[in-house]
């Protein structure tokens, strides 16, 4: 067993353990650990720009006409969606302040196979 697994074991063999105790200490120390261990070792990156849009449209109740506005045509909202265009600076930026869409996630490139999430029609 690695120190990893090893960490993991002991935090749940403390789990119940009260703060401010000698076992509630090593257990918070053991849980910091881990965290920076898997942060560092398995980080979690930006997600692709089309899936944050398409997760704000599910979040918002958002149909791809109502991004029109935000993209300039319907062409371009299919064009986008399906992934043959990408976004220009004007469409972040309005994605950024009408949908706070973080631009960070908006710049990131669009990465194969991850752009379709379910189809969606402009009608």
């Amino acid at each position: 067993m690695g120190e990893y697994e090893a960490a993991l074991a002991r935090v749940s063999v403390l789990f119940d353990s009260k703060p401010g105790t000698p076992n509630g200490d090593e257990l918070e120390l053991l849980v910091l650990l881990v965290e920076k261990h898997e942060e560092t070792a398995h980080p979690i990156g930006l997600p692709d720009p089309l899936n944050a849009i398409r997760f704000r449209m599910d979040q918002q109740g958002l149909s791809p006409t109502d991004l029109v506005q935000y993209l300039g045509s319907k062409r371009a909202v299919r064009d986008i969606l399906a992934g043959r265009r990408n976004l220009t600076l004007t469409m972040i930026r309005k994605l950024n302040d009408e949908l706070s869409i973080p631009i960070e996630v908006l710049i990131e490139e669009q990465r194969p196979g991850r752009r379709k999430l379910k189809k969606l029609k402009v009608a």
